[in-house]
């Protein structure tokens, strides 16, 4: 896998590459290369509207670029390169691309002709720090020649500042070219692909039924979900697995929320597959947290004992790799496949009950205020020094409000501040549980380490009793400005 850094372009016939000598960069023409690209997908286009390419280019094989982020016409995205024949797609790169298919094949959709002029810019070392591809695409359909277009792509090399190409860029805009960060494929397989995903977010106004913004908040969670999928799969971004958990989270909680707008026995069923999935989840996520955790604390020993920590928290690595194992089969199941199929459903028309016609400014809003007084009877009820497990249940309604704020948010303004206030508490909780767990965690490691690693594992225990301390008494300033935010709310 490789990450892509480029700015794309389009250019007039009478472009020319200027010089690059005001930049302190020098040019030097490769030889040409014509290119034969194929592109996949299914007849809806769906990966395209997803923002991912598959694509088989003779000579070079099959290459899966997903989603990334543009920004003045910089495109960022990662590319992952597979190994395989023409004409179908490898299994490897398919199991990558499961929760996006589910039980569809490809095919191809466009092919693509491209006579490409390669440009490398060096600095004063001789050192490359980008590749300026100057492309001239035909797109072919059967024997005709359906659309030509040309596009610059200037694609920084790994180790290069991103303000280059935003230097690269201020020199080739007065020459005629424009931002383009719309892809070839894209280009060639018109509006359609640009059209929004399966999963994507209706505006929702406070006078529509309540049973819209259901539908809303379920169509984003299941978005956040199968946009991280292929980054999950990966295994290399600590993020993706995040997000996909919070996804499942937030789909519970919305199920949670809306319970009584929703088909009883349906939300019931789906919050067990969530679930079960969140779990899967929860297991490599709880693991790397740990990790990077103890790695934190281990930083902070003294410099004799850090190593040694160090060693210590790479115990979590075979956790990590075990709860992989079991997610990837999981993700690979029927089970996961009909889960996700259920959501896109349920995000265009969910099970609703005859009280989501009502509209959303009537019903909505005590569906918020129910989790507020959950949780402020809670937290009455604690005792001068409450338990752990007492605080991490406050934790645990915290998030909850937040999530009702955040959903019902979607179609009614005003619960923002309550949201983030929410998300405060969750968060200084969040650590004070992070800690607790650590220290639990370390605990249970004494029988299989070595003396130096015990001590280095008391010194972490210790750290980390400290930080859950100190969470027990930042929380406390966390929760009055909750207070005060869901009086001027709710």
């Amino acid at each position: 896998m490789a990450r892509e850094r480029e700015l794309k372009l389009s250019a007039p016939p009478t472009f020319r590459l200027p010089s690059f000598d005001s930049l302190g960069l020098s040019v030097r023409d490769e030889a040409e290369k014509r290119l034969v690209t194929t592109y996949f997908d299914i007849p809806d286009l769906r990966l395209a509207r997803w923002g991912v390419t598959l694509r088989y280019r003779a000579g070079e094989g099959w290459t899966v670029k997903l989603p990334g982020g543009a920004a003045e016409g910089v495109v960022t995205r990662d590319e992952v390169e597979f190994e395989g024949p023409a004409g179908k797609p490898p299994a490897a790169a398919m199991s990558l691309l499961r929760g996006l298919l589910r039980r569809d094949e490809p095919e191809p959709v466009a092919r693509l002709r491209t006579v490409r002029r390669v440009s490398e810019l060096t600095d004063e070392a001789g050192t490359r720090v980008a590749e300026i591809d100057d492309d001239e695409v035909s797109v072919i359909d059967g024997r005709r020649l359906a659309a030509r277009f040309r596009q610059l792509e200037v694609e920084l090399a790994p180790t290069a500042a991103d303000d280059v190409l935003a230097e690269i860029r201020s020199l080739l805009i007065p020459l005629g070219t424009a931002i383009d960060p719309v892809s070839k494929a894209v280009r060639a397989l018109g509006p359609k692909a640009e059209g929004p995903p399966e999963a994507h977010v209706l505006p929702v106004h406070p006078s529509d039924p309540a049973g819209a913004t259901v539908a809303a908040a379920i169509a984003a969670a299941t978005s956040r979900l199968l946009k991280n999928d292929p980054g999950v799969r990966l295994g290399d971004d600590e993020e993706a697995v995040h997000q996909a958990r919070v996804a499942t989270r937030r789909l519970r909680a919305d199920l949670r929320t809306f319970k009584d707008l929703l088909e009883p026995e349906w939300a019931d069923r789906m919050r067990g597959e969530l679930k079960w999935l969140g779990g899967d989840l929860g297991a490599v996520r709880d693991a790397e947290v740990m990790r990077e955790l103890l790695r934190s604390l281990a930083r902070r020993l003294p410099r004799e004992d850090r190593a040694t920590g160090m060693r210590v928290a790479a115990r979590l690595d075979r956790v990590r790799e075990d709860a992989r194992r079991r997610l990837l089969a999981d993700l690979e199941s029927a089970r996961y496949l009909d889960l996700i199929e259920a959501l896109l459903a349920a995000g265009r028309e969910p099970p609703l009950l005859i009280a989501a016609d009502a509209p959303a400014v009537e019903v909505l809003p005590p569906l918020v205020e129910r989790n507020w007084r959950r949780i402020r009877r809670d937290v009455r009820g604690l005792a001068a020094d409450p338990p752990d497990a007492a605080l991490h249940e406050v934790r645990i309604l915290a998030k909850r409000l937040r999530y009702a704020a955040e959903a019902v948010g979607i179609a009614l303004g005003g619960y923002d501040k309550l949201a983030k206030e929410a998300a405060a508490v969750q968060d200084v909780l969040g650590r004070h549980q992070d800690a607790v767990v650590a220290q639990d965690w370390l605990r249970q490691q004494r029988s299989g380490l070595t003396s130096t690693q015990a001590f280095a594992a008391g010194e972490l225990w210790g750290l980390a009793g400290g930080d859950a301390a100190q969470a027990r008494r930042e929380w406390p300033a966390a929760w009055k400005s909750l207070r005060k935010r869901a009086a001027a709310t709710l």
